[in-house]
């Protein structure tokens, strides 16, 4: 039976980035898709924004956060969620400093208790005695505790998807609706695979051609997208061995390469 997820509500997903750790452009790589002029292959570290009614729910912190908040005329982030507390994930936390200006409190960050704690010796000035030299000098943050249960945020329920990111590395996917969002993973133990029954989009990460030790390549994700069965399916967390065009080309019905600037409904 699916899973007991709230009415489902249309909503739109934003994909802010949608590349590999290092990004696309690779610094020093003169491969045909870095020096590419499709916009399609520019890609930068991965997140997603999530529109809904209360506000605009993202998820994770990439060091391009900025300007991806800009080019998409994100004016506010109202709540954070953390899949797991890699760099390419995680650090451009500080560039949240200004929003509690606007929100009249601290941006509440949902996360289990490793991101957080990763969190706390990252950013260590964020959470010091010291009295701040002026206000906004350091992000006002509140840490809301996140495990494997679900968990409403700004009036939606949020379902953690538990994944493996390698052998010995847990992450978290999150479904929001008939929404899922499942980037950096190697496999979706057949509990989680439970968890995704009834998604009608599906988000998952397809890091290249050839196998990967934290990673699906494109072949596998193909695989766990035909199981997951969704109406629609965006590849994330790309390489620059994927051209934009050259795979578009090849993919199934209903399954896409995701690209930052992508708007998408879903939830519905």
């Amino acid at each position: 039976m699916p899973i007991d997820v709230l009415p489902a509500r249309r909503f739109e997903v934003v994909f802010l980035g949608t590349g590999t750790s290092v990004g696309v452009p690779v610094l020093g790589c003169e491969c045909e898709v870095c020096q590419s002029a499709d916009p399609h292959n520019s890609r930068t570290r991965c997140a997603i924004l999530v529109h809904l009614e209360q506000g605009n729910l993202l998820i994770d912190t990439p060091p391009e956060l900025r300007i991806q908040l800009l080019r998409e005329k994100v004016k506010l982030v109202h709540s954070v969620l953390f899949t797991h507390e890699h760099a390419d994930h995680l650090f451009g936390l500080d560039d949240l400093r200004l929003f509690p200006f606007r929100l009249g409190h601290p941006v509440p960050l949902y996360c289990t208790a490793k991101v957080e704690h990763r969190i706390r010796t990252s950013f260590d000035y964020a959470f010091t005695n010291r009295k701040e030299t002026h206000a906004g000098s350091v992000p006002q943050l509140a840490f809301r505790p996140i495990d494997t249960e679900p968990f409403e945020v700004m009036g939606v329920r949020v379902v953690p998807i538990p994944m493996k990111h390698g052998p010995n590395f847990d992450v978290l996917g999150f479904r929001i609706g008939d929404f899922a969002y499942c980037t950096d993973t190697n496999e979706i133990p057949p509990a989680s695979m439970k968890l995704l029954e009834g998604v009608r989009t599906f988000v998952v990460g397809a890091l290249r051609f050839t196998p990967h030790p934290t990673h699906f390549n494109l072949e596998e994700a193909i695989a766990v997208a035909r199981q997951v069965n969704a109406k629609q399916t965006y590849f994330t967390h790309l390489s620059h061995d994927l051209d934009y065009d050259a795979v578009m080309a090849k993919l199934p019905p209903g399954m896409a390469l995701a690209y930052d600037g992508l708007h998408t409904n879903a939830g519905f």
